[in-house]
């Protein structure tokens, strides 16, 4: 039946027939069931693929820790799994109140970890705090582990905000997901069309396709650039900031989409702050920041490779990290090197100047498992050379030194240099990135940060954070170097740039900023409007005009926050309010829109209504320091009346 359901298949895609009736929108989604009618094969080794299992129903089947009375106590948490015949729960304490249980309803994962999910009579999917490590079988408080104690103010409190699965997690674990927030009755909605990274996650909306068979209604990642099929995987192997919100699904990403044009990677700086994502030589240092790796690894920059260069998943059969089969004599993790680099492969232990096995191999010192993420080790996907230099100088891990654990860092430079004397060259790339980034050496950074800046062959997103922190530790001398460049052909590049000058408060690059306001890229659009308006130049207020007047901009959140704000210090009350209920209309979580709501309404002389909103901006962040002192003012207030 397998084999006729095949060739009925291809028939179809060969001979595909005018539908009858109008057909269902392009962004219009089928169901993995609905693509499993033609596509029996495939589909059967998905469902076996972890992609399959990134959400699943709490069933028996899926649930990978034991829920046999485990009694598990931390600094930060209490709690006890119970099952009862075929449901599951979890006992611990919400934010107020003795502990009380909740059931599991939905599991995140379960190849390494397994996170339970429970939902709230508000519409919020809340992880519970208690995570089951599937790597060493034991139940553990994964955010204890990664942000020391948590107290029931802290953000990553299990009831708190950042531990909503809607918001936090569901994107990249669902497909065609659908989560609205009604602020009349503060509820959230979720749909979605399948539990896990399903067929239309890669492949686009289906329902088109599904009516007409047309091979141009569908996304294949052999039919993509480079830039495109990479963004495939880049979508949730990645973490990213959209440039439309959350909630603005008619904008979000699809694939097929350049992944510039709707999403922006998180890097080593996140305005003000620094990630402790990344090593100081702006490696990733965290297991889900692959797209982040890869983009700066030279099997991408000048190879072109991609994640499905290496893996299969999820249409191969099912093998250990979705790697191809391997040939003889040569390790799956080594299958795909091969191909590019047979050269070095027959040059055997002339190149690795290794006898044990494991030296052979090379993932063993190209992709050391220097990464750490839900409490294991990851390889590095930069797919560098070693460079013991960077452990002295900068506390960077080397691949060396992960197999001569217990050797100096000086001992493993001086035995590289002398085996493999190339490799400087290699190694000074990475050297000057982290001489560029290291804060620890940032007071004698800029010489290395103009340079990562200027290199041209140097990944965008490496530039964009050198600019970045040059403009925000060298502001009076940054300008020279970034004006010239906020032309450059890559649009993360040009926003970023545009960013730096905003903190370096270079006014004089007004000009050269007001240049990009038509530029065709969105967030560089954006990005000039609102750093045009923190130098109070005159084009900035009438660009940000234009965004929320613009349809395809409209959805933007910091021109109507900024519009809001600019309203308000001129005292028109009225337009204050317009637009900054038009921003938490389109991202209702902002504590500081609903901050600033409230001010609206003590001038107004409306206490009650003040209060409300205060109350709702520490629903999403407990430690906002505005709506907490606020609230304390508001209860003085109270206590004098009475």
């Amino acid at each position: 039946m397998a084999v006729v359901a095949l060739l009925l298949a291809a028939a179809c895609h060969r001979h595909a027939q005018p539908v009858a009736g109008p057909l269902p929108p392009r962004d219009a989604y089928a169901g993995s069931a609905r693509c499993a009618k033609c596509h029996e094969k495939n589909h059967a080794r998905w469902d076996e693929d972890w992609h399959a299992r990134a959400l699943s129903p709490a069933e028996p089947q899926f649930v990978a820790g034991p829920f046999d009375g485990t009694y598990f106590r931390s600094a930060s948490t209490e709690a006890s799994m119970e099952r009862r015949g075929d449901t599951f729960a979890m006992t611990t304490a919400p934010a107020s109140g003795p502990p009380r249980e909740y059931p599991v309803e939905w599991l995140i994962g379960g190849k390494r970890m397994q996170d339970a999910v429970t939902a709230f009579p508000d519409g919020r999917w809340q992880v519970l705090p208690v995570y089951y490590h599937v790597t060493t079988r034991e139940w553990v408080d994964y955010n204890e582990k990664k942000q020391g104690l948590v107290t029931k103010d802290h953000p990553f409190f299990w009831t708190n905000f950042r531990r909503t699965a809607n918001h936090e997690c569901l994107n990249c674990h669902t497909t065609g997901l659908d989560v609205r927030y009604d602020r009349g009755t503060h509820r959230w909605s979720t749909k979605f069309a399948d539990a896990g990274v399903a067929c239309e996650a890669c492949h686009g909306p289906g329902a088109r396709h599904a009516a007409t068979k047309a091979k141009a209604d569908i996304i294949r990642a052999d039919d993509l650039d480079r830039d495109r099929g990479l963004a495939l995987c880049g979508q949730c192997h990645g973490p990213r900031e959209p440039i439309y919100p959350f909630l603005d699904a008619k904008h979000r990403f699809r694939p097929g989409d350049r992944y510039d044009d709707k999403l922006q990677p998180l890097v080593i700086v996140d305005g003000l702050d620094r990630s402790g994502e990344f090593f100081a030589d702006g490696r990733p240092s965290s297991s889900s920041f692959e797209y982040q790796a890869v983009l700066q690894s030279r099997c991408y920059l000048r190879g072109g490779a991609t994640c499905i260069t290496c893996h299969t998943a999820p249409h191969a059969k099912r093998v250990a990290n979705e790697l191809p089969p391997a040939g003889a004599g040569i390790s799956a993790d080594d299958a795909t090197c091969h191909d590019c680099h047979a050269a070095i492969f027959g040059a055997g232990q002339q190149h690795t100047h290794h006898k044990a096995r494991a030296a052979q191999s090379c993932v063993a010192c190209h992709m050391p498992p220097v990464v750490t993420g839900v409490l294991d080790h990851f390889a590095d996907h930069t797919l560098d050379v070693p460079n013991p230099r960077n452990t002295i100088e900068h506390g960077v891990p080397n691949a060396c030194n992960v197999c001569h654990a217990t050797a100096a860092p000086e001992s493993m430079q001086a035995a590289l240099t002398a085996l493999w004397p190339a490799a400087a060259a290699r190694q000074a790339r990475r050297s000057l990135l982290a001489d560029a980034i290291d804060e620890k050496t940032s007071s004698r950074s800029m010489p290395a940060l103009i340079a990562v800046l200027e290199d041209r062959a140097e990944t965008p997103t490496l530039r964009a954070a050198a600019g970045i922190l040059l403009g925000q530790r060298f502001p009076k001398d940054a300008a020279a170097s970034i004006v010239p460049l906020l032309h450059d052909r890559d649009p993360l590049l040009r926003s970023r740039l545009i960013e730096a000058l905003g903190y370096a408060r270079a006014t004089g690059s007004a000009d050269a900023v007001a240049a990009l306001l038509d530029d065709p890229a969105v967030k560089v659009r954006e990005r000039a409007a609102v750093v045009l308006t923190m130098f109070h130049d005159r084009r900035g207020e009438p660009a940000l005009e234009r965004l929320v007047r613009d349809p395809a901009t409209a959805t933007l959140v910091w021109p109507h926050l900024l519009l809001g704000t600019a309203a308000g210090q001129r005292g028109d009350l009225d337009r204050a309010t317009l637009e900054m209920n038009r921003a938490l209309d389109i991202v209702p979580y902002l504590p500081d829109a609903l901050v600033f709501l409230a001010d609206i309404n003590m001038r107004r002389h409306d206490p009650a209504r003040a209060r409300a909103y205060l109350t709702e901006a520490l629903t999403f962040d407990p430690r906002h320091r505005g709506a907490r002192g606020r609230l304390a003012a508001l209860d003085g207030m109270a206590q004098q009346v009475r």
